[in-house]
């Protein structure tokens, strides 16, 4: 076993002393220790059930014959980070928690891992951590909430978003919208729509590390306690085969796990998160292969915020694995790879039913012949650039109109606010990149101003920062290279006509290359806004969005000796 370099022979007597001190038997030691991340605390909704998942998974490990031992990883809400500078440490967050997970486990030697998280960041982050440690791990997260109620019509947090913007266009009352406030988000659980964590949970099943209901079965649900006890037993099994997540989170499972993307049209977020992901096992995730899946990939989830149905229908209708069911029947899956079940892919699909083809379509009737998400290129951003195509107004899959520059997020809605933004208009905002941020903030505020506003059939928004999984609309984010480090975005003047081509994945600004290499000329690169700090370690590492805002070992200078 791994932990017997802590506790196995005389020189290791020091250390099985604090072994007692923690109040475990010899018994308990002798047994393999299973280490459970929790990331539970009492400021983010969806981690505010974790405690009962953690010791709902520490019961699962103890009656399958380990030991669990749990130690703790931090989260971030991204709903309170919103809109001011808690949002730069947002996306930071996800290196914190993938390092602190990989010094914890590390140090203590645990022959194997159950990861406990929910929200944002956190899946990825233990995802890339458990990548890097490469012991037997499973994940468990805590559940999507269920959906609001207000007027007897589900609605969740991005419609609270956009009842902000509905009371600034004038269209509803103050007391309005504190209905939506006490009503929006009912209960405990990652926030219900197909946003960034349910994305992310979902995703996991795709991927292998996940039991299946990992991301649909609601937080309140008690199947939510049994499925934490059962990964708990199950991650000894694991154990016991020596199944580990580099065995399971191969090249093909990634694009599995893309595929599987484009059916549910997920975040935006996930063109960071799983080129990040892979990053840990050695696969280069090119971005643009996601165009390449996007077009043989039906798109057969219209979740909130691109639809009217929420994770609990999913759940219902027969959860991931029933989306997964409907690809195969295309043959666009992969499925003979190894999954944390101790099954295939194939087998653990296999008897799958889709309950409900309002909520997943079948492949026969998709929503659209191809995926979800599309991958944008041109001179506007020559690596690439980033839309929930899913979540887009037919009418704003093509658009022209006359840029309107903004250097951060907070500008942009002064002026929408004000009424300074209207029909045609394309929004720019810059510097909100891994590094002009820092941070990579998203822009829900923004997006959901346009929205209440009732401009979102006309106007259209790019930057090189991100975008909630809750924003929809014709909102272009990840763009590449960013303007901190002198991208064409950054080259962008007030009144130059952007043009978009969403089905040709096309991003342009109709300015000459000539002109582009005089005003590049001319520019400066703009003072950091944080100089001290992690974020200011976090501005001089990490890498641009395209790559997954990884951060990135800076190469020694051999030269030097």
């Amino acid at each position: 076993m791994r932990s017997d370099l802590v506790k196995e022979g005389i020189n290791r007597s020091p250390h099985r002393s604090l072994f007692h001190a923690l109040g475990l038997t010899r018994e308990e030691i002798q047994k393999p220790l299973v280490g459970i991340v929790s990331s539970h605390n009492e400021i983010v909704p969806g981690h505010i059930n974790l405690d009962k998942i953690v010791e709902a998974v520490k019961l699962g490990v103890a009656m399958a014959g380990g030991t669990p031992l749990v130690f703790p990883a931090i989260a971030v809400c991204d709903g309170i980070a919103m809109g001011h500078i808690g949002m730069k440490y947002s996306l930071a967050t996800r290196d914190l928690i993938a390092d602190s997970t990989e010094a914890v486990a590390m140090a203590h030697q645990f022959d194997a891992l159950v990861m406990v998280p929910n929200c944002d960041k956190n899946v990825p982050g233990l995802l890339m951590a458990a990548a890097r440690l490469n012991v037997p791990t499973i994940f468990v997260s805590g559940g999507p909430m269920l959906a609001g109620r207000v007027k007897g019509k589900k609605t969740s947090l991005s419609s609270m978003f956009e009842a902000v913007g509905v009371y600034n266009a004038g269209n509803m009352t103050e007391e309005e919208v504190d209905e939506y406030e006490m009503r929006a988000c009912a209960t405990c659980g990652s926030c219900s729509g197909m946003y960034t964590a349910n994305s992310m949970n979902c995703l996991t099943e795709a991927l292998g590390m996940g039991l299946k209901g990992n991301g649909t079965i609601p937080a309140v649900y008690s199947e939510r306690i049994k499925l934490a006890k059962r990964a708990g037993m199950q991650i000894m099994e694991l154990f016991k085969d020596d199944i580990r997540p580099r065995d399971v989170m191969t090249e093909k499972a990634f694009m599995n796990a893309l595929t599987v993307d484009m059916a549910l049209g997920c975040s935006t977020n996930s063109m960071l998160h799983l080129p990040a992901i892979a990053n840990e096992v050695g696969i280069d995730l090119d971005l643009e292969i996601a165009n390449q899946i996007s077009k043989k990939t039906p798109n057969l989830c219209h979740l909130a915020p691109a639809g009217n149905t929420y994770v609990e229908d999913l759940n219902e209708a027969g959860g991931v694995y029933a989306v997964m069911k409907e690809l195969d029947k295309k043959k666009l899956l992969y499925t003979d790879l190894i999954t944390v079940t101790g099954k295939t892919v194939g087998e653990n699909i296999k008897n799958s039913i889709n309950y409900d083809h309002d909520v997943i379509r079948p492949i026969e009737n998709p929503y659209s012949e191809t995926g979800g998400i599309a991958i944008l290129k041109g001179n506007l951003a020559p690596d690439t650039a980033v839309i929930k195509r899913s979540a887009v107004l037919p009418e704003m899959m093509k658009h022209s109109g006359p840029a309107r520059v903004f250097e951060s997020e907070e500008e942009t809605i002064e002026a929408i606010e004000a009424g300074k933004i209207v029909k045609g208009d394309v929004i720019i905002i810059r510097y909100e990149g891994p590094k002009g941020g820092p941070g990579m903030r998203e822009m829900l505020g923004p997006t959901s101003a346009i929205m209440g506003m009732g401009l979102g059939s006309s106007v259209a928004l790019i930057t090189d920062g991100r975008f909630s999984g809750a924003t929809r609309g014709a909102c272009i984010g990840h763009v590449s290279p960013e303007a901190a480090v002198g991208g064409n975005i950054a080259l962008v003047k007030e009144g130059d006509i952007i043009n978009i081509d969403i089905d040709n994945n096309k991003l342009e600004i109709d300015v000459s290359d000539e002109e582009l290499e005089n005003r590049r000329k001319e520019w400066k690169p703009k003072e950091p806004s944080i100089k001290t700090g992690y974020l200011a370690r976090y501005a001089a590492m990490v890498s641009s969005g395209n790559k997954g805002a990884i951060l990135e070992i800076p190469c020694l200078d051999k030269s030097k000796g």
